[in-house]
């Protein structure tokens, strides 16, 4: 499973939720008819998406079986998954070898060494993608970081690591 965003939370009275998505488009999830739901390393439950449409950042979701807020709420905080299966494959190496959700969670360290975070998410901007960092220093802070050849050294899959050319003070 390939995790492609989450439930932030029931949007309206209807069972629509809202959803953060971890794709490089806002649109991304909405290519696929179905998506796999799972509280963290929990067991992946199939549901289908009746529609869904992008409202800002984030998209907002019916999906089958669920009619109310109370039922939509309980999906809060779940991790939608799409099978790694179902996903366009990808060119060996270079800046497109992995996806934007292969990257949360990774560790960001910067050229000294020194640990700035970890990627909580992306942005588009439209000059360049962003790193949201979470930075867990003396005072919890959110990082952003231009995701550009520049700055970003090398990204590391197997070890879950970016290492950046960025000061822990910036």
């Amino acid at each position: 499973m390939t995790v492609m965003g989450h439930i932030t939370g029931p949007f309206g009275i209807s069972g629509w939720v809202k959803v953060y998505p971890y794709t490089e488009y806002t649109d991304g999830l909405l290519e696929y008819s179905s998506w796999c739901l799972s509280k963290e390393n929990g067991e992946w439950q199939e549901v289908q998406v009746v529609t869904a449409r992008i409202n800002g950042n984030t998209l907002n979701a019916k999906l089958k079986g669920y009619t109310d807020r109370t039922q939509a709420l309980r999906l809060k905080g779940m991790q939608i998954a799409i099978p790694r299966s179902q996903l366009p494959v990808l060119p060996e190496g270079g800046d497109l070898g992995y996806y934007w959700s292969d990257l949360i969670g990774a560790e960001v360290v910067n050229l000294t060494g020194e640990k700035l975070g970890k990627v909580t998410g992306l942005l588009e901007t439209g000059a360049n993608d962003v790193l949201r960092i979470q930075h867990a220093g003396k005072e919890e802070r959110e990082v952003l970081i231009p995701f550009i050849e520049q700055v970003i050294i090398k990204v590391d899959l197997k070890l879950s690591r970016i290492i950046v050319d960025w000061g822990i003070d910036y």
